[in-house]
């Protein structure tokens, strides 16, 4: 029998998703409305982020897009917000739009690149530990520079790529025929325990490369979308950026790097799986099949890829361009001098991005919402009614706890655009100033202005006043910043880096599940989290 069309259109609405995760948002949907003209707006506007918050918790049942999409959309319709008012908060964070476009689609075609160095590092070095350390490292130092996420994708395929070579190996089975690399029934019986640990082994590295895209990616402001949003509300520059965080981010990466090491050498929270001998001899005897496959004309293209790769990190050091407009030169550069000239070919690039991209206008909905109902309002002055450096580690503590439950895109979004406001509204307040507290603050955060220059020709108490209130707001940058991206490698919601290594093909066959992966980060997130705290009390 057909199904009619409202049962047609209940199983398309949310697609795959859970039947009880749809009867939810469309409550939602049903539910905001009458909050709005029962209770009033900001009952409504509170009701919004509960909702969308939700929304990103359950992204593993669906991406948030679509539900969180509605959301926002029905919170326009009802008056929540206006268009206008979204359209401004997307025209303000178009750097970090340009980012997200060319930067990750730019990155796309340094893969080859990237996949060489994990690969050398994998089957190249013996001890487990000195691996492990490799691995974190580089992709602490890639994130820095590069995409986070293109880093992971990188590190999946590497695993992935082995992970199949051996697994079709061990089952007698060919590269060409068909495989289920989750099922182990025609894995021969001698090889089954080095299948079990290899999965072990490869699970460890790629938490161990996740972990290090966030403690490389905390660093400076192209590591994370939030920090270029971050750094362009407060007009920091690369080297600005990277100097302002470095009294937390550099005792976190060394504190995460001795946590890799630890759990390595005392088999601590599921690690210590080894690579056994006879897997590591056949991976090595691929990969070196497959760097002879290359050619000299797979070699030229490394070489180009890694060139390309300097001239990316001397423009970004040196500021010479947007970081989207940088990221637009190295798509260039790459499709031109690697022969990449079909559309379909460049269109593939693209297709990491735009999914996120769209769901980053969305956060600047809600964050339109909370501005236009002054819903942050009492919270941010409470926080900031606080003293010294109380005040700072509630920063801290309050972005790191949101972060893990959500997203710490949103979470910075929302923090750093209230606290601004509030600074904005204290300068207005001072006397002396001659112009609006939004046109000094505008002066004030223009990374062409030195902020001395700014306050020269004002009262020498205004100008004292001026100068102390911008260094409290830098601090309180610095704290949202470390509280978004550290304590949020918690759980795979607050990583985007995380999430996607769960929702990998990789993921199943290694047998990584949603548990397995808060328990490989838990030590992360104790030692890391709490050096932040430390640092961020003591050192800031």
């Amino acid at each position: 029998m057909q199904p009619s069309f409202v049962q047609s259109l209940g199983s398309n609405f949310l697609g795959n998703a859970p039947k009880w995760y749809k009867m939810v948002i469309v409550a939602f949907l049903i539910l905001n409305p009458c909050l709005m003209f029962a209770l009033g707006a900001t009952v409504a506007g509170w009701a919004l982020i509960a909702e969308f918050i939700f929304a990103l918790a359950m992204a593993l049942k669906c991406y948030p897009l679509p539900a969180g999409g509605l959301l926002a959309f029905e919170a326009v319709i009802i008056g929540l917000t206006s268009p206008e008012t979204v359209y401004h908060e997307a025209l303000k964070n178009f750097e970090v739009i340009l980012l997200l476009i060319f930067m990750v689609a730019g990155i796309y075609f340094m893969k080859d690149f990237l996949q060489f160095t994990f690969t050398r590092i994998l089957v190249r070095v013996q001890s487990k530990i000195l691996i492990s350390l490799l691995f974190c490292l580089a992709g602490a130092f890639l994130s820095a520079f590069l995409d986070a996420l293109t880093v992971t994708a990188v590190m999946i395929a590497v695993g992935y790529s082995f992970y199949n070579v051996y697994h079709r190996f061990a089952s007698g089975k060919s590269m060409q025929c068909d495989h289920d690399l989750c099922c182990d029934k025609v894995v021969v019986e001698k090889n089954r325990e080095d299948l079990k640990e290899f999965r072990g082994f490869l699970r460890n590295l790629m938490m161990h490369g996740a972990v290090g895209t966030a403690l490389g990616g905390v660093c400076t402001l192209v590591g994370e979308p939030q920090n270029l949003l971050i750094a362009s509300e407060m007009g920091w520059h690369f080297a600005d950026f990277f100097l302002r965080m470095v009294p937390v981010t550099m005792p976190v990466l060394a504190v995460g790097l001795l946590t890799c090491v630890a759990v390595e050498q005392f088999h601590l929270f599921g690690y210590g799986s080894t690579l056994p001998g006879n897997i590591r001899s056949h991976l090595l005897e691929t990969a070196i099949e497959m760097e002879e496959n290359q050619g000299q004309k797979g070699k030229t293209k490394l070489v180009v890829q890694a060139l390309t790769g300097v001239w990316l990190i001397a423009a970004l050091a040196f500021h010479l361009a947007a970081v989207g407009i940088v990221g637009l030169s190295v798509i260039i550069i790459l499709t031109s001098m690697n022969g990449i000239v079909e559309e379909h070919q460049l269109g593939k690039a693209f297709e990491e991005a735009l999914p996120f991209t769209a769901l980053l206008v969305v956060f600047f909905s809600i964050v339109a919402v909370i501005h236009d109902q002054g819903l942050f309002h009492p919270i941010i002055e409470f926080v900031l009614s606080l003293k010294g450096q109380t005040q700072l580690v509630a920063y801290y503590i309050a972005n790191g706890l949101l972060s893990a439950i959500s997203d710490n895109v949103f979470v910075a979004t929302v923090y750093i655009s209230e606290t601004k406001l509030h600074f904005i509204n204290l300068l207005g307040t001072l006397p002396g100033i001659g112009i609006s507290g939004q046109a000094l603050m505008a002066k004030l955060t223009d990374p062409h202005l030195l902020r001395a220059d700014v306050v020269a020709g004002m009262p020498q108490a205004t100008a004292t006043k001026i100068i102390d209130i911008m260094h409290n707001f830098d601090k309180l940058a610095v704290a949202i910043n470390t509280g978004t991206n550290i304590p949020s490698v918690a759980t795979p919601n607050g990583q985007a880096a995380f999430l996607f290594l769960l929702t990998s093909a990789l993921a199943p066959v290694i047998r990584l599940s949603y548990g397995r992966m808060v328990v490989l980060a838990l030590p992360y997130t104790i030692t890391m989290s709490i050096t932040g705290l430390l640092a961020v009390n003591y050192l800031l």
